[in-house]
């Protein structure tokens, strides 16, 4: 994954005037060496903060040992204003955890009070309009707060590509499909930057592109990954080239951004133009860790982005398409898998799913614009998908949103692609989410989020739901269970 921040991990320690400083240094020791085992590497700054003077000088320690993401650590008490003010100086990501008492046998000189001092930090924090993640029980062992450590890591990763992410467009939303349309003003709000293009641009560059002494380099590299799946050999060069470009104007026009994201038109003019269906080059553009939106998606680019940083791996963006057929369910899914008809659906989009995630992969032409574009010839310009059932396992369907009126809305629901063959076309797969038709109905028509929901393949809702709470994403809306009902959902039913 190139796309991506790598997160460099410190961690201070802090320590009351009228508290032990050696306990604080000793359990912030015991700390560093719990995160070694687990291979969370970090950076173990040696100042202990015991004022405003520590404070500052502890920041700058850590800056010039290159952390980016800094964990602030309570081995006692704590002084309220130094530590915040470490946070309030720091350009990154900041975590605050405590120490838990260690044992019964020394609560006299060995007490450090962590558990009290993290309430007075939390204060002192919103008194100074700090944003800073504290997870969900911060206090314990060196062993607890190494695995929250490391599970910070992702939510800094998310956070610093965020600040440093340009999404870049090509061309307005298809005709009817103003679902995927939100004001950008919140996408300054945090702190992405955009690049709004026409479709001319991208021809333009595309048809520099022509004969690029780099094309049969990639035509080789795109015939190797596809294997037995190749079966449009004559369409490859017209997609690397077209990949090609898209990398290109990536470099050249992230500016002062590191990261970069598309959204991008990708019908109906383009297949007359280009010659060709881009979908092929968004998956592996994807699986670099650069994704490509379908239909101009501004917030999927984004909500793809926030995956890719949240889970270290490529994700995808599917339409929450069709329902599972009764027959199709009683034959393949009833007493096989414990979801009912209602918990599955159909997510599906025409080719852009990295071909990780594919069984059986094919480049294929996309049949729904055939029918439209050249109903009475073979495909020729429809080409360029690929296909193929998605691959079974555990999923995450999330999307970031902005809303028609400025805010924000997200959502996360935990489920699985079940091992069933969807008898269809496009990259498609069965997915199963509990109490689904009631997420369906009460979160995404209820909340008016358009068809376009990103997927990460593993279970990451913990991660959004922290990325989102630190986004201050006033409303998190998720897949809950029947004995909580929406509040939007009828108590007589």
């Amino acid at each position: 994954m190139k796309n991506i921040p790598e997160v460099k991990l410190g961690i201070i320690s802090v320590s009351r005037d009228c508290f032990p400083v050696s306990l604080s240094e000793s359990r912030r020791r015991a700390v560093v060496s719990a995160c070694s085992k687990i291979g969370a590497d970090i950076y173990d700054c040696p100042i202990t903060v015991e004022n405003e003077t520590d404070a500052m000088k502890s920041v700058e320690d850590v800056v010039k040992n290159g952390v980016n993401s800094l964990v602030v650590f309570l081995g006692n008490f704590g002084p309220e204003t130094s530590e915040t003010i470490i946070a309030k100086n720091f350009n990154g990501p900041v975590m605050y955890v405590a120490a838990a008492e260690e044992s019964g046998d020394n609560l006299i000189d060995g007490r450090g009070d962590a558990y009290c001092g993290m309430l007075n930090c939390s204060y002192n924090l919103g008194l100074r309009n700090i944003k800073a993640f504290i997870p969900e029980f911060p206090v314990g062992g060196p062993e607890d707060l190494a695995k929250l450590i490391a599970e910070f890591i992702p939510i800094a990763r998310t956070l610093l590509g965020l600040s440093n992410l340009k999404i870049i467009t090509f061309g307005p939303r298809p005709q009817d499909f103003l679902a995927c349309n939100a004001p950008i003003k919140q996408l300054f709000n945090l702190g992405v930057e955009i690049q709004e293009n026409s479709e001319l641009d991208l021809l333009v560059a595309f048809n520099k592109h022509k004969n690029d002494p780099r094309i049969p380099e990639v035509v080789a590299d795109m015939a190797s990954e596809l294997g037995d799946g190749n079966k449009n050999p004559d369409i490859l060069p017209r997609l690397a080239q077209f990949e090609l470009t898209l990398l290109d104007w990536m470099e050249e026009n992230k500016g002062a951004r590191k990261y970069v994201a598309f959204a991008n038109k990708c019908w109906p003019a383009f297949q007359t133009e280009f010659g060709f269906v881009p979908c092929y080059v968004n998956s592996r553009l994807c699986s670099k860790g650069i994704p490509v939106a379908c239909e101009t998606d501004i917030y999927g680019a984004l909500s793809e982005y926030i995956g890719i940083c949240a889970s270290g791996a490529p994700v995808t963006l599917l339409d929450v398409n069709n329902s599972v057929p009764a027959d199709l369910y009683e034959s393949d899914i009833a007493g096989k898998f414990d979801y009912r008809l209602r918990e599955t659906f159909m997510g599906f989009h025409c080719g852009n799913t990295p071909i990780c995630y594919l069984r059986d992969p094919e480049i294929r032409h996309q049949l729904i614009m055939k029918r439209c574009l050249e109903p009475d010839c073979p495909p020729n310009i429809t080409r360029g998908t690929l296909e193929g059932d998605l691959k079974p396992g555990r999923i995450t369907f999330f999307r970031l949103q902005g809303t028609s009126e400025g805010g924000l809305k997200a959502y996360i629901a935990q489920g699985e692609i079940l091992p069933v063959a969807t008898r269809s076309f496009g990259g498609i797969g069965i997915f199963a989410i509990k109490e689904m038709e009631r997420f369906y109905r009460h979160v995404l028509i209820a909340d008016r989020y358009p068809h376009h929901g990103a997927v990460a393949f593993g279970h990451i809702g913990k991660t959004l739901f922290d990325i989102f709470t630190m986004l201050d994403v006033p409303k998190i809306s998720y897949n809950q269970p029947a004995s909580l009902p929406y509040p939007t959902e009828n108590p007589f039913k």
